[in-house]
């Protein structure tokens, strides 16, 4: 399977013409349904045609899963490869079906979908999209994968909770170090909360998401 047809989503269009595109990797367990409502709060004016794709494995103890877990910060080979390879295709192919590019595409995702958010926007060969926004995760280490830091690095809005007892906020206090050490611009917060996104920080999301795609333009009266 490539481009569209590897992986099963969900699709929220634009209200007009899309100015840009969202896409939303879900966690461990969930599916595409998780992440969908999120697309409404982080773009409310529906200005950016919204996507949020199935992860590609089944496993216990149920859901959909982008990779097997057997070490917090290093996804297994197998499964995280052959999940990258497919997710990769059906960014590409998404990007072909909606018409808008990658640079004028944010990824972001919340604990699995936000290690693919760093893998599948900041991997070596990956087109650069225009942000990320990874929530609760990491920055996955696996034997052959490899990040490409170099300039121009897309901008970086990152969220974890400092009662996280699934993935610790140590985590994306290494990611925003590692980032911003390379030169990207990265907002980061962190909130009194355990392995979930804070309501609060999503308002602040949707201000970077517009600012990141340009705000709308405003025509004269």
């Amino acid at each position: 399977m490539n481009g569209l047809d590897s992986l099963a989503y969900r699709l929220r269009p634009a209200a007009g013409e899309p100015e840009g595109a969202l896409v939303l990797f879900h966690g461990r367990g969930a599916d595409e349904y998780d992440l969908f409502p999120l697309l409404d709060y982080l773009d409310p004016e529906r200005r950016l045609v919204g996507t949020t794709p199935r992860a590609p494995l089944s496993l216990p103890p149920g859901g959909a899963h982008w990779y097997v877990v057997r070490e917090i910060g290093f996804p297994d080979k197998e499964s995280f490869d052959a999940s990258f390879e497919r997710a990769s295709g059906w960014l590409d192919g998404f990007a072909e079906q909606v018409g808008v590019p990658p640079e004028r595409t944010v990824l972001g995702g919340f604990s699995q979908g936000a290690v693919m958010t760093y893998a599948l926007g900041l991997g070596r060969g990956r087109p650069r999209p225009a942000g990320l926004i990874p929530l609760s995760g990491f920055i996955p280490t696996v034997e052959g994968f490899e990040l490409d830091l170099s300039q121009p690095l897309p901008g970086v809005a990152m969220g974890h909770g400092t009662y996280d007892e699934v993935i610790a906020v140590e985590w994306s206090r290494r990611a925003k170090e590692q980032l911003e050490d390379a030169g990207a611009d990265v907002l980061y917060r962190e909130y009194p909360l355990p392995h979930a996104i804070d309501p609060g920080y999503v308002a602040e999301l949707a201000r970077w998401l517009a600012a990141t795609l340009g705000e709308k333009s405003v025509a004269p009266s």
